[in-house]
């Protein structure tokens, strides 16, 4: 990839035959990319394509080095690409072949491994937060959850807790089959979060997902950490909540920050709001970061199984084995077979909101979505609510979805994520949730949201330098600095996929 400050559109790949403005362009205005002049046929927003040269009517569109979509018409050169004149290469399920090619030159560890200010749990997980929280079984308790950790919050003063949360959200009860084991999967795996401290599971007493059942899917536990509330058999649920609450803190403020070595981090990766730079930007900085840490010791975790579909082969390659390239294939069509069952479009993902910002097929989507990944191997592949048992590159069966997918990422063990965006979000997961802008325009209009510009790639700041400062930053988020604005506005929620009967 080549651009300059005085750059206005860049090619990413010597082989592409479009160029992405790097701002908003007029018509008629010369550009000039490589020895490359056109000159502009229409007013193109910045992160939107431009024809290179002419592509004619069924030709494919190249970007990133690979087709993106054909168009659907003669296109000039300088001429706008987006949805009026190109559509999408991809259809239904496919069959794969194993061809193993990516993950053949990828390093080793390293001899020096960096550390950070963590806590470290008796069963050796390491949280990088030491926080109180409050799980309920059933959304009918949702306020008095939320109740809870607001009185909590004000009557419960104990050193070293850095806070107490509530996660509302609407299920637990009227639910069947795979649909009420996702809510219990995905709350058992928070409640087994390093990241607390201490837990207080607060049931109703009369919903499917009632405390002794759910105790099945919680398994082993310390009840010194984790305690249950069932709030219909007791007459004031709030006093004898914030007693509980006030055991849990003292058992959690035994443990305080020590020096732990960076492959205890476990990372999840998202992306969400894209737009034409997330794929030339926070992406590729997010997958540096990626392999950086793997190459360490680390874990990461790559999620949003609709935007893999058109660049699925990539990651393929990089399958660890063929059980592991197996694995990926059923992702990839099981997946798909879910649009199918509800006679969805499987293709058909670009939000509003991404195609504003200059994306217009999936492909295209999903090429730049996969760069957060890195180069690393991918050792192995996570079903839904299912948790981390290695280190390494991981891929977790999720939906695009952000509040969903950030809320697997965190039940996965992921203990903070990073999340680029082009177009802006205030959400935040339980976990710190770093958001990453893919322009400088975004971090500055939205201060309050944005974490980390990752725009600055644009200018002169080349990725080698921005990714070491990046690495450090995550590093001080890990050691504690409440630095994301997640934490410091208390944006922190949860959502659970659905996927059946409610009753």
């Amino acid at each position: 990839m080549s651009n300059s400050t005085a750059q206005k559109a860049i090619q990413i790949h010597p082989s592409d035959n479009v160029f992405v403005s790097l701002q908003d362009v007029k018509k008629g205005e010369q550009i000039k990319v490589n020895s490359v002049v056109i000159e502009v046929q229409e007013d193109i927003p910045s992160g939107h394509k431009m024809a290179a040269s002419k592509i004619m009517n069924g030709s494919n569109v190249v970007k990133f080095g690979y087709p993106i979509g054909h168009a659907t018409r003669d296109i000039v050169a300088g001429e706008h690409i987006h949805t009026h004149n190109m559509r999408t290469n991809l259809s239904g399920q496919l069959e794969y072949t194993y061809s193993p090619e990516g993950n053949k030159a990828f390093d080793a560890y390293e001899a020096n491994i960096p550390t950070f200010l963590g806590y470290t749990r008796e069963n050796g997980d390491v949280g990088v937060r030491n926080e109180i929280w409050i799980i309920n079984t059933v959304g009918c308790i949702n306020k008095t959850s939320e109740n809870l950790a607001i009185l909590a919050e004000k009557q419960i003063k104990i050193e070293n807790i850095d806070g107490i949360q509530h996660f509302s959200h609407p299920y637990g009860c009227s639910q069947l089959g795979d649909d009420l084991k996702y809510t219990q999967k995905i709350l058992a795996d928070l409640i087994h979060h390093p990241n607390a401290g201490g837990v207080l599971v607060l049931g109703l007493g009369c919903e499917n997902n009632y405390i002794d059942l759910f105790k099945n899917e919680i398994g082993d536990y310390n009840p010194n950490r984790v305690k249950f509330l069932s709030v219909q058999q007791v007459e004031d649920e709030m006093e004898l909540g914030l007693e509980l609450i006030s055991e849990l803190a003292e058992y959690a403020s035994a443990f305080s920050r020590e020096e732990v070595p960076v492959s205890k981090l476990k990372v999840g990766l998202k992306c969400g709001g894209s737009d034409g730079l997330s794929g030339i930007t926070a992406n590729p900085l997010v997958g540096a970061f990626s392999d950086m840490l793997v190459k360490v010791g680390g874990a990461t975790v790559l999620t949003e199984v609709p935007e893999m579909f058109g660049a699925e082969t990539i990651l393929m390659d990089r399958a660890k084995d063929e059980a592991v390239f197996t694995k990926i294939v059923h992702l990839v069509n099981d997946f798909k077979q879910y649009f199918i069952k509800y006679e969805q479009p499987v293709y058909e993902n670009p939000s509003p909101g991404n195609k504003k910002g200059g994306i217009t097929t999936l492909e295209e989507k999903s090429l730049g979505c996969v760069q957060k990944g890195g180069f690393a191997p991918i050792l192995d592949v996570l079903d839904y609510g299912e948790r981390l048992r290695e280190t390494g590159l991981h891929l977790l069966q999720g939906p695009g979805n952000d509040l969903v997918s950030v809320t697997a990422l965190a039940a996965a063990g992921c203990q903070i994520v990073l999340f680029t965006t082009g177009r802006g979000t205030p959400f935040g997961g339980p976990v710190p949730t770093v958001k990453i802008s893919t322009n400088t325009a975004l971090a500055e209009h939205k201060k309050n949201w944005i974490d980390y510009n990752a725009g600055v790639l644009i200018g002169d700041e080349g990725m080698d330098n921005l990714s070491d400062h990046f690495f450090q930053y995550i590093l001080d988020v890990a050691s504690g600095k409440r630095i994301t604005n997640n934490e410091r506005f208390g944006f922190k929620e949860i959502a659970i996929f659905k996927d059946g009967v409610t009753m």
